[in-house]
């Protein structure tokens, strides 16, 4: 009985994607990469959160670096850098500790800054 080689490139990295189409209800906790392109409703914690352009997140999301292409909505904590690109919203409660908003990126809400 031989075992299965492992590839040189597998997915070892605890990343997580959600292509579109796929909806995901409840929590999630990622220690790395997010990407999210689906529809999440709940709370998610990663290290690094991207949106792409037809994600959608309503919930609590806490990571250390955020990017957002898509929507991102109710209560958001960022330890590092959000950066809400040209087709992203934001919208809610935002707390951060730096912020950089594209010309036609959209925020609506409050938000805090803070620094680490």
């Amino acid at each position: 009985m031989s075992s299965l080689p492992i590839a040189k490139n597998s997915s070892l990295n605890n990343d997580l994607f959600i292509p579109n189409g796929v909806t995901f209800v409840g929590t999630i906790n990622v220690p790395g990469l997010a990407q999210i392109n689906g529809d999440i409703t709940g709370e998610i914690t990663c290290k690094e959160l991207d949106v792409g352009p037809e994600g959608n997140i309503k919930g609590k999301v806490q990571a250390q670096e955020i990017q957002v292409h898509g929507q991102l909505e109710n209560d958001i904590n960022c330890m590092g850098l959000v950066k809400i690109h040209k087709t992203g919203k934001v919208s809610g409660k935002l707390s951060y500790s730096e912020i950089d908003i594209e010309r036609g990126g959209q925020f609506v809400g409050v938000m805090t800054g803070t620094k680490s």
